[in-house]
């Protein structure tokens, strides 16, 4: 189940058009409060969300998202006419796990919308538990804890992080990064790796040291 939060009906059909042709139950809403009511019956599996709306812009709506116990693992996907870096990196600190800017091709949008559910559908080594120093992930729980308190992530940012201790002291550049978390190799959305790494870093706290940048190439992380 995706929903889409778009004021414009004609994109907004056009995107529920595209995800229904590809598979997918959609529900459509043009604004936030339309959204927070349905989101108490029904939690989806993605939410395709524009920023500039009546009443809460995207912005709002996708924090009161990942503030909210039931919603905050909610992949979202921001849909934007602003193309500046500025609104792109605003929305990836607040916890977008991807944007999308408009004018969009529907091929592009459901290859990003395939590639985030992969990865929050995902099954795979559910039983993992990694730890390095006194930070811990449970993979099957989708926790991460320091000193035994638990850090509350994105689901990107959750991915990035256990991608890297998967490959504990193996240098990974961003573009692999991108082809391996994101699940796509679009030119020039490394950007996207170096947000999620500085935020990875300041809700971690002292742990997010182990986090190393690597110079012109990309990140580890070592002990």
């Amino acid at each position: 189940m995706v929903y889409c939060v778009e004021d414009d009906e004609s994109i907004r059909q056009l995107v529920l058009y595209a995800l229904k042709n590809n598979g997918f139950e959609t529900k459509g809403f043009e604004n936030g409060d339309d959204l927070y009511t349905e989101l108490q019956h029904t939690i989806p599996d993605l939410i395709l969300l524009d920023i500039m709306l009546p009443g809460d812009d995207g912005y709002k709506i996708l924090d009161n998202i990942r503030k909210n116990h039931n919603t905050k693992d909610i992949p979202v996907i921001i849909l934007t006419a602003k193309t500046n870096e500025y609104d792109k990196v605003k929305g990836l600190d607040m916890g977008a796990d991807d944007y999308i800017s408009k004018p969009f091709g529907v091929m592009e949008l459901i290859s990003r919308v395939n590639a985030v559910l992969r990865r929050s559908l995902k099954t795979d080594n559910k039983d993992s538990i990694l730890s390095i120093g006194n930070l811990t992930i449970d993979e099957s729980k989708r926790t991460v804890t320091v000193d035994n308190k638990e850090i509350n992530l994105t689901f990107k940012e959750f991915e990035l992080l256990l991608y890297l201790l998967r490959n504990k002291n193996m240098v990974l550049s961003r573009d692999k990064i991108m082809n391996e978390v994101w699940e796509t190799d679009f030119e020039g959305e490394s950007r996207t790796v170096d947000v999620h790494v500085r935020t990875l870093r300041l809700k971690l706290g002292d742990a997010g040291k182990i986090i190393q940048t690597i110079r012109n190439v990309g990140y580890k992380i070592g002990g």
